[in-house]
This record gives C-alpha cells, sequence and structure tokens, in this order.
C-alpha cells in the first residue's frame, strides 16, 4: 500500500524527531503526538496502521523507530516540504518565517515534476530556510554536523546551521539580530546559571537568553557546506 498524506506526514515527523536525538533512533508516541498536535489514542491508532504495513517498528516502552520503507516515504515528504519552503522564500519573496504552514499544505498536492522544477528555479538549495537538509531526489539524506549554541565553546567562531522552531514570532526575532543560518558570529560570553549569551554579530553585540540560544544549531564553516 502506498503511504497517504496523513501517514507520510506521521513518518515525516518521526524521522525528524529521530533526526535531533542522535542517541537514539526510537521516537516516544507522546513526542509524535505533542509535534503533530494531536491526541494519544490518535497516534496510537496511526502507528498500530503504520506498522501493518510495514512502514515503522514499535516497541514498548521505547517508541517508534522506522523501517527502511518507512524511511523512504518520510524523506519524500520532507524532501517536498522544504523545497516548497525554500522556492516560496527564494522565488516568491516570502520571509522564512511565514512558509512553515503553507509549506505543509502546498506539499501535499503538488506533484514530483513540479517539485523538481521548484529544486532548479531556486537554485538547487542544499537546506531549505530553516538550514534543515534537504534530500536529494532519490532519498538521501545529506550528513549534517551541528551543535546546540547554549552548548558550545566561548570565545570562539561560528557559523548558523540551522533553528529548531517554527515559532513565527521567534523566526522574525533571529531575522531582526541577524542570526540565520550561514550567518558567522562570535560566541563571546555566557552569563553563569543559564544566563544569557552575549554574541557578536556583524560587529553588533546582541544578547540571546539560554532557551533561546538552544534552538539555534550551530557549526563550523567547514561543517556548514553539506556534501
Amino acid at each position: 500500500m502506498t503511504a497517504t498524506d496523513s501517514m507520510q506526514e506521521y513518518l515525516a515527523e518521526a524521522y525528524r524527531i529521530a533526526h535531533y536525538q542522535p542517541e537514539s533512533p526510537y521516537v516516544s508516541t507522546s513526542a509524535l503526538a505533542e509535534e503533530l498536535h494531536v491526541s494519544a489514542p490518535a497516534v496510537t491508532r496511526m502507528v498500530q496502521r503504520l506498522k501493518r504495513e510495514g512502514y515503522l517498528e514499535h516497541e514498548p516502552y521505547r517508541g517508534v523507530r522506522l523501517t527502511p520503507a518507512g524511511e523512504r516515504e518520510a524523506l519524500a515528504n520532507i524532501r517536498r516540504h522544504r523545497l516548497v519552503e525554500r522556492f516560496l522564500v527564494d522565488v516568491m519573496g516570502f520571509g522564512w518565517h511565514e512558509v512553515h504552514d503553507d509549506a505543509d499544505d502546498l506539499g501535499l498536492v503538488v506533484s514530483d515534476v513540479l517539485v523538481d522544477k521548484m529544486d532548479e528555479m531556486s537554485g538547487y538549495p542544499k537546506r531549505c530556510p530553516h538550514g534543515e537538509p534537504i534530500p536529494s531526489a532519490d532519498g538521501e539524506m545529506p550528513n549534517i554536523v551541528d551543535y546546540p549554541l547554549s552548548d558550545v565553546d566561548v570565545s570562539s567562531e561560528y557559523v548558523i546551521s540551522r533553528v529548531h522552531t517554527h515559532d513565527g514570532h521567534k523566526l522574525k526575532y533571529f531575522s531582526d539580530l541577524s542570526l540565520e543560518p550561514g550567518k558567522h558570529f562570535q560566541l563571546v560570553t555566557r552569563a553563569p546559571f543559564k544566563g544569557p549569551l552575549q554574541l557578536l554579530v556583524d560587529g553588533q553585540t546582541q544578547f540571546l537568553g539560554h532557551e533561546l540560544a538552544g534552538t539555534l544549531r550551530v557549526c563550523s564553516q567547514a561543517e556548514y557546506a553539506l556534501v
């Protein structure tokens, strides 16, 4: 059975969650419910369906894990979503804080031919506007190496790699601080006890709270170039 749009949505979200927790490939059903804004019983029903169709494995007390078939469906969904976002920002001129929900909707109806054209018109991007890697048409996800800004060493220079939030207000605030994927900056100080971080961005001093800093992933220039 070909995965439906709803099934792909669950599989893609499971992949995204696992992508941010490299210590384990298993994703809890409660995490899925929270990210998808659905009830626990709804997740349970969908998990059972996806398991029957061979798209995931479910281990009690550990969560769900995508099978190779489930990963292929997830990556197809993620590719469409991130290329639609890229097209909306690069070609149509929307802000990166405006496109996530629209990309969810458009990703359900655009054909593979149209997605490939969006890829071409956007210049074959490696990352979505939020810095997330874009899978290839044949289902290969680029390797990515980065770290939460709240955890990295002080007095070092970094590049913004990706932003782990879809909150439009937070994204707009990051834009106001010039903290977008690809931006170089220096981490000057970090106050103790989860206090604010001081950054030097384009010669300007900026301050960022510890919790908000944790949504920014950073890396070196060499690590930013996906292969």
